[in-house]
């Protein structure tokens, strides 16, 4: 029973590791993509950690008793930076004042009554002495919500030193300017954080999907030897092009709509389990795009597309067959999932500028950033991006489009003259 299977095996696995396509798009690339992709994180991580420790905090102290100079020395027996302010009548100018004077996005305030408050809460435990905690909402990232749940920390160390549950912060968000009172940042920032992952996963699906049909349709005409024919046909070879990218959209569309709907419809089932008292209302608080915002993305969303498929259009014509296609275009990958993945942990704006830099670069993500931009209403960022990769998806075009229009489209073969030779093959031009 399957008597030579185990020879025939070790002949597959020796081709299949010879293949410098196979080698470079499915082994180097991994090993390479999620290290640096795990560097990042690992970046993310402690810059979150470092800006938890040195955090300035602003304490407005409305109270003058002897509980809250208890606290105030609990507070500046910290790790932290400090700004006391005292007998301060914090109305919403006064809070954007004193966020823009100490250059901060936190401060908390130890509200009148508190020291009467927490003595009463020894002799009747159903007494809290409440905190107010006014933070700010800068972007969509994991680690956005760092200053409440350090706040909290401190109040719960408190706590733990004098008396459980003796202190009750509570919080307003500073969304866009505006005050928004009862509302935890961190509640906030988490569900922002949990719908704009729909976007990453839009972008990857939607690119993947792009990149396999535009190099396949290529490739498999090239391999079944009919490129030849529908170049002789009487019709403009731009036509030709355009036909594969338009069709290539259209599949890829549907498949990342339906892709999306099964997401949407999981997502929705497991925001159901959450307590109503935690639901926030993102369209009152000004955290649902605009009209104006959807059609900004929508339109970087598909710019994005087109020079996507352009890319694999010009890569697979070096091809011989759909699996060098294939493995061509794999090597795009690293420029899809690095900014997808590592922007819904990071925040564009808070990297250093040389990275920065680096992420704008990469056409592949500005979806992603758009998508948080127009939750903040920062137009700006999502006009440059559409700006720049129409610009780039333009060269691109050219460049898919000058290559049909020569002969190039049928000869042009991509090798690697080492790897050949090492399988007993002539060295041949890497292009030719």
């Amino acid at each position: 029973m399957l008597k030579g299977f185990g020879n025939f095996l070790i002949k597959e696995l020796k081709e299949l590791a010879r293949d410098p396509k196979i080698l470079l798009g499915m082994i180097v690339v991994p090993l390479v993509m999620f290290p640096v992709l795990g560097g990042i994180m690992g970046y993310a991580v402690q810059t979150a950690q470092e800006q938890a420790i040195k955090a300035t905090l602003v304490v407005v102290d409305n109270d003058g008793g002897n509980w809250s100079s208890v606290f105030l020395g609990f507070l500046k027996g910290l790790n932290i930076t400090l700004y006391i302010e005292n007998n301060m009548r914090l109305d919403d100018g006064k809070v954007l004042e004193l966020l823009s004077r100490y250059n901060t996005t936190q401060i908390l305030e130890i509200p009148e009554g508190f020291s009467q408050n927490v003595t009463a809460h020894f002799s009747n435990s159903s007494v809290k002495a409440s905190l107010w905690f006014y933070g700010i909402l800068l972007g969509t990232s994991v680690f956005e919500n760092v200053g409440s749940t350090v706040v909290d920390a401190l109040i719960n160390q408190f706590n733990r030193a004098i008396a459980p549950d003796v202190l009750y912060p509570e919080k307003a968000t500073v969304i866009k300017g505006e005050i928004k009172r009862g509302v935890d940042p961190a509640a906030v920032s988490g569900l922002l954080m949990s719908q704009s992952i729909a976007m990453p996963i839009t972008v990857l699906i939607l690119l993947m999907y792009a990149f396999q049909i535009a190099a396949t349709s290529v490739a498999m005409e090239k391999e079944e030897k009919t490129l030849e024919t529908l170049l002789t046909l009487p019709m403009d070879r731009l036509a030709i092009l355009w036909g594969k990218l338009s069709s290539s959209i259209i599949v890829a569309a549907i498949g990342a709509v339906a892709y999306m709907a099964g997401y949407s419809y999981m997502l929705g089932s497991v925001m159901a389990g959450i307590p109503e008292g935690l639901n926030l209302d993102l369209a009152a608080l000004g955290l649902v795009p605009s009209v104006f915002g959807y059609l900004l993305l929508g339109l970087t969303l598909f710019v994005t597309m087109l020079s996507a498929l352009a890319l694999a259009v010009i890569m697979s014509a070096f091809a011989e067959d759909v699996r060098s296609a294939q493995s061509f275009v794999s090597y795009i990958y690293p420029l899809v999932f690095l900014p997808s993945i590592a922007l819904i942990y990071l925040d564009v704006n808070t990297l250093p500028f040389a990275l920065e830099l680096v992420f704008y670069a990469i056409p592949f993500s500005h979806p992603v950033v758009a998508s948080k931009a127009v939750i903040m209403g920062d137009y700006w960022t999502v006009v440059f991006g559409i700006v720049y990769v129409s610009a780039f998806t333009l060269v691109v075009m050219y460049a898919a489009s000058r290559f049909f229009a020569t002969e190039k489209i049928l000869t042009a073969k991509l090798k690697f003259k080492g790897l050949k030779a090492q399988r007993g093959e002539k060295p041949a031009e890497e292009l030719y």
